[in-house]
């Protein structure tokens, strides 16, 4: 993808005095346009860049302006190349391995060392988020809308988009973009997309990053106080960390969050099985009472 080549020709560029837009086509297996749009887009981020014609003429960064090329260190290095391989792990193609081949010019020590940071972002649901990812990233750089089935949990519906951002967090994939039946901007959790289908090109306007502060997303306000066994300490520490409970004389542990949402609550709870008692708040206490009643019967 783009952001991959534009690394990789800012790389070349810092280990080469010149290199031709033949060169870096047949290296990166793109058209000449294309690399000459790439160059476009190094000198709009700030890099003095020049061309020259002739039998030993190039592309080159400006003489005077040459960027030390110990801007990367060798580790600094190794640290995109982990980030880069993590993309590998979520698209299931091989890019990056072969961007690597391609920027080991000249036995250059950015590459030497081994690579000892290893990111794998795939999770269970590799074979359906790979082919999302694909359609997305394809729809974002060509600027066309996407129009796909949305599960949430006031129902589904169709919804179509300018889609503008990828996003990995809370251990999830995302979608950031202008939705047209909210005539707002919204964020879309790719597993619960279907159906996903490329549209008409649109005009990209100016878009804000969305707010993915943790007390934006999960604002909190209700406060729990529950018993755990001992062996749940294990799960607790993994998922609120070991300041989220106090072991009392019994050995349970005294558990105090602040939570988002009612129902995950219930059914993060429930998980627990017997092994959990809920003290606070009093009115979901007897919500988890009727539940493990229902629960109960259907297995009368």
């Amino acid at each position: 993808m783009k952001i991959e080549r534009l690394i990789g020709i800012l790389s070349i560029l810092l280990q080469q005095e010149r290199v031709t837009a033949p060169e870096l086509s047949r290296r990166f297996e793109v058209s000449r346009r294309t690399i000459n749009r790439d160059i476009e887009d190094l000198c709009r981020a700030g890099i003095p860049i020049v061309t020259t014609q002739g039998q030993k003429g190039g592309i080159s960064i400006m003489e005077g302006y040459k960027m030390d090329r110990t801007l990367l260190t060798s580790e600094e290095m190794q640290t995109i190349l982990a980030g880069l391989h993590s993309l590998d792990s979520v698209s299931g193609t091989n890019r990056v391995a072969q961007l690597m081949e391609k920027l080991s010019v000249g036995g250059s020590d950015w590459m030497s060392g081994s690579q000892n940071i290893l990111i794998d972002l795939s999770s269970w649901y590799k074979k359906s988020l790979a082919p999302k990812i694909e359609q997305i990233r394809a729809a974002m750089d060509s600027h066309r809308l996407l129009s796909f089935i949305y599960y949430s949990p006031h129902g589904e519906s169709r919804r179509l988009i300018e889609p503008y951002y990828l996003i990995f967090r809370w251990s999830s994939w995302y979608v950031w973009g202008y939705c047209a039946t909210r005539e707002d901007y919204r964020l879309f959790k790719l597993n619960r997309m279907e159906e996903i289908q490329p549209g008409a090109a649109f005009e990209p306007r100016t878009v804000p990053l969305p707010d993915l502060r943790n007390e934006r997303i999960f604002p909190g306000g209700i406060r729990v106080r529950a018993l755990f066994d001992p062996g749940c300490k294990w799960r607790l520490v993994e998922e609120f960390g070991p300041a989220c409970f106090e072991q009392q004389p019994d050995g349970r542990l005294l558990f105090t969050a602040d939570y988002t949402d009612e129902e995950n609550l219930l059914t993060w709870l429930l998980s627990f099985r017997e092994k959990v008692e809920l003290l606070e708040p009093k009115q979901l206490r007897e919500k988890l009472r009727d539940s493990a009643r229902q629960i109960f019967d259907r297995y009368q």
